[in-house]
């Protein structure tokens, strides 16, 4: 679904998140097959830290933080001690998680031979909390923006988040966020 097609704001963000959990599927997959014994797929992973530093954060976080959540919360849905909190600490860790993936990938690529474990455990926890946090946006938080998100909020929600989406994220556009994970979905799905 692309932006001029949403038909909600909630909508555009549920398919954004089909595409960052097909990404941590490859991840989880790449994570399993290296402790099964097999390669630690370096250049792979780091296409998946960089799909998620980008568009799943960058863009995709940034949409909810800076548009969605504000919005929802003038129509009563809580921050503190409400969904929106929980979500909010959610990001934080999820940019953690990825910072130590990164930073277990520069150390590998700088000798240190025990970087590749720690990667597969921040990966680890990073796919599980990410598929969570999925889970809960989709079927909770998104449904209470769908009931209290009036037709006027939608439609200007729907018209920053293509601003947004016509931007560029790491000197990278959306359409070429989304091709990582097309290209990683490529070599590494269903495989």
């Amino acid at each position: 679904m692309n932006d001029q097609t949403a038909t909600s704001p909630c909508d555009e963000l549920r398919a954004e998140h089909q595409v960052i959990l097909r990404v941590i599927e490859i991840l989880k997959r790449l994570v399993g097959r290296f402790r099964e014994g097999g390669a630690f797929e370096r250049a792979a992973f780091g296409r998946c830290v960089e799909f998620f530093r980008l568009f799943a954060d960058a863009c995709h976080h940034a949409k909810e933080e800076d548009l969605l959540f504000p919005a929802l919360e003038s129509r009563g849905i809580p921050r503190e001690g409400g969904p929106i909190g929980v979500m909010l600490e959610e990001h934080r860790q999820a940019r953690a998680l990825t910072k130590e993936m990164g930073d277990s990938l520069d150390a590998l690529a700088q000798g240190d031979a025990a970087a590749d474990s720690r990667f597969a455990a921040a990966a680890d926890r990073y796919a599980d909390l990410l598929m969570n946090h999925i889970f809960k946006e989709d079927n909770v938080l998104f449904n209470m923006g769908d009931r209290v998100l009036s037709a006027g909020d939608r439609k200007t929600l729907c018209s920053k988040f293509c601003e947004v989406g016509c931007g560029t994220f790491g000197g990278k556009k959306r359409e070429e966020l989304s091709a990582i994970a097309d290209e990683l979905d490529a070599r590494w799905g269903d495989s």
